[in-house]
Parts: C-alpha cells; sequence; structure tokens
C-alpha cells in the first residue's frame, strides 16, 4: 500500500519503518521545517522504543543508552533509605530519533508539511492536505502528530486530555560539571527522593551529541511538583517574554522568578547531591503531565498512534515506548491479515488494551506520589514498564 506518516517523531519514525520493510510506500509528512530537536532530553530505553534499532538495525545497544543496576532512594540528610538491584537502560529523545531518522531515506521525510484537512473521498483512499498548498492521497495514514494532535481532536472532538495538578521540572547538567561527592551518590542507578506531594528521580544519559562513555554523559532529573489549576498554573506557563504556554516550556523559555524558586526549593527540599544537580542546570524547562483515555483509535482508513491516541503519564517511562509499541503492532497487524480492515480492527483491540492499563496505572502512581503520600520505597508498582511494573 501507499501509506502517508503524518507526524515525523519517534513513533512516526517507528511506524514508517517497520511497514516500510513490510513492503509498503511510506513516506513521513513533519510539520517542522528542521529537523525535530528536545535538547537531549533523557528517556527510560525500554524494549519496545530500541527494539527497531537493536534488533533490525543491528545496533549495540551500549551506542545509544546508558545501563544502571541499582535503584535507589535518598533521604534528606543524604543517607540511603532502600536501595535494590534492578538493571535500567536510559537513553536521549535526540539519540533515538536521530538513530531512526538516519535509517529512513531522505526523500521519505517531509519537512514543513503541516496538515490542515483530510477527506476518505473513494472510502478506498485518503487525501491530506497541508498548509504549504500541497496534497497527499494514500490508502493508509497513519496520524503520529502527537500531543496536540489535530487528528484526535477532529475524530473526537469531545477528548480532552485532564490536567494532573502537577508539572515535570526537567534538566540535564553534564558530569563533568558535578561534584565528586554528588556522582558517587548518584552513580549506577535510578535514584529517588520523596518527599509530601512531590518526588524527583535523576538517571544518567547520553551526551548532547549521543556519546555514552563516562565523562562524556549527562545527569538527567525529573521533579515533579503540584501546582493548582488556574491562575498559580498561569503564571508558571507564562513565558519569560510574557506568551501564555499550555503544555510545556522549553529551555530558554521558563521565567527567571520561577527557575529562582525551584531552584531555592531545591536547596531547601532536596538531598545535596540532587539539589546540586538541579541548582547547576542552566536552561530548566518543564512539562505539564496530563492524561487522556480515548476510546477508539481507529477510523475509515487513517489510525491514531503514540500520544495522538493514549496520553498517559510519565511515570512508567513508557511514553516512547507506547509509540513504538503502537507501530510494531500496526505491523503486526498488517502482516496477519490481507484486508486493511481486518488489519486495523485488531491492531485497535489490541493496544486500547495497553493504552487502558497505562492510563489506569500511571494515574494511580501520580495520586500515591503527589497527593495520598503513601509511596513506601521498594514498591513495585513504581517500577518501569509499559505493560504493568517491570514488563
Amino acid at each position: 500500500m501507499k501509506v502517508s506518516v503524518v507526524g515525523g517523531s519517534i513513533g512516526g519514525l517507528t511506524a514508517a519503518l517497520v511497514l516500510q520493510d513490510l513492503g509498503h510506500d511510506v513516506c513521513v509528512y513533519e510539520r517542522s521545517p528542521v529537523p525535530l530537536s528536545q535538547r537531549g532530553a533523557g528517556i527510560g530505553l525500554l524494549q519496545e522504543t530500541s527494539r527497531y534499532l537493536t534488533d533490525v538495525a543491528g545496533i549495540d545497544i551500549n551506542d545509544i543508552s546508558v545501563a544502571t543496576s541499582a535503584i535507589r532512594y535518598l533521604a534528606r540528610d543524604n543517607s540511603v533509605l532502600h536501595e535494590t538491584s534492578h538493571p535500567y537502560r536510559f537513553s536521549s529523545w535526540n539519540t533515538i530519533y536521530r538513530q531512526l531518522l538516519n535509517r529512513l531515506d531522505e526523500s521519505n521525510y517531509r519537512l514543513s508539511h503541516e496538515m490542515v484537512t483530510w477527506s476518505e473521498p473513494h472510502n478506498t483512499t485518503v487525501t491530506v492536505d497541508f498548509t504549504n498548498g500541497g496534497s497527499i492521497e494514500s490508502e493508509l495514514v497513519v496520524f503520529a502528530d502527537g500531543v496536540n494532535s489535530l487528528a484526535r481532536a477532529t475524530l473526537l472532538p469531545g477528548s480532552q486530555p485532564n490536567y494532573s495538578g502537577y508539572v515535570a521540572w526537567r534538566g540535564m547538567v553534564p558530569e563533568s560539571e558535578l561534584s565528586n561527592s554528588t556522582l558517587a551518590a548518584l552513580d549506577n542507578a535510578l535514584t529517588y527522593h520523596v518527599y509530601p506531594h512531590s518526588h524527583i528521580l535523576v538517571y544518567p544519559i547520553p551526551g548532547i551529541d549521543g556519546e555514552t562513555e563516562i565523562g562524556k554523559r549527562l545527569f538527567n532529573f525529573v521533579w515533579y511538583r503540584n501546582y493548582a489549576a488556574g491562575t498559580e498554573l498561569q503564571d508558571l506557563l507564562t513565558d519569560a517574554n510574557g506568551v501564555q504556554r499550555e503544555v510545556s516550556l522549553p529551555p530558554g523559555a521558563v521565567s527567571p522568578h520561577h527557575i529562582n524558586e525551584m531552584k531555592t526549593h531545591a536547596a531547601e527540599w532536596l538531598p545535596a547531591p540532587i539539589a546540586e544537580l538541579v541548582r547547576r542546570t542552566e536552561q530548566p524547562f518543564l512539562q505539564v503531565v496530563f492524561d487522556l483515555m480515548i476510546d477508539k483509535m481507529v477510523f475509515g482508513n487513517t489510525c491514531l498512534l503514540g500520544d495522538a491516541a493514549f496520553l498517559g503519564r510519565p511515570h512508567a517511562a513508557a511514553g516512547t515506548a507506547k509509540a513504538a509499541d503502537d507501530a510494531w503492532a500496526l505491523s503486526s497487524a498488517l502482516s496477519s491479515h490481507s484486508s486493511l480492515s481486518d488489519a486495523l480492527r485488531q491492531y485497535e483491540s489490541t493496544q486500547m488494551a495497553v493504552g487502558r492499563q497505562l492510563i489506569d496505572r500511571t494515574e494511580r502512581i501520580g495520586r500515591r506520589s503527589q497527593f495520598d503520600c503513601n509511596w513506601v520505597p521498594g514498591d513495585k508498582e513504581f517500577l518501569f514498564g509499559l505493560k504493568g511494573p517491570g514488563l
């Protein structure tokens, strides 16, 4: 078939690659005029995300990720509250995106293509129109257009993301800029500090250009803090130029007084090693934490994928994994059925189940950590995993 993927992030690229490998004629349409970048933001590298690069492209997992072997909880006085052996892999969004992009022919990745509308005039093909005046016709369109999906908003107009009551502050610092005592405290672990109505986690990730060697890596933090909906959240999301944002503030956009408050709070509330990491971050950024449950992923000859479908809170480290898993599930369904409609029904059935359990689990984790305050260090419910704790 001729397949069009709308959205060129990790999910869209994975879908394009796995469908291309099935023999389909696939092209990705990305609205950005330049290749994407998330300034090195860290991700938990679950197997679903790395699967194409390791299993198909033959890349050594050590070349795209940093391994840790323990989960560690620090107390406010820097002592170790709890530690258990548990392996994880961490990478950065940029590292995975670039590796996937390098495996797709440049002619099949079209920048400056922002979708404006689409139609199915013949019930067998879909016509997509773009703001640049172009249009394409395909037998299947995969909508991978992210958190603010135009496709989802159009197809499911009643589905609106739900604000969780908190945001994720994020940042990273080169390990070469951290003190020896901080490196020793954070070494070889996913490190948590949990305190009333908040928690922060720290882990190593590849350097800005994907370096995984010790000394060239970054240490990444994700810090969940509660902000009341309304005036308090709106003030936080008013950027340094006075522009109101809705979903996130990228590096360099957070108002200086909020950065100062955040770093002061870190010094007062966090263990010294984690506080040092936060305070040394030059350009922290933040993402509002939403979730969204939907009841349909397939519409005629189109389907939703990744964040264009379900929006899960990041506590399972499964955002990119969910998008990649959707792509693999779509590939599996298409290879199992000669009928496109039958394949899409299978895809919807399996991925609706994955999405629902992920939303339920991450909502429960967020409620326990940010509001109920009953997170016990070592509780296995908090293990990363797309299809269950540690799975």
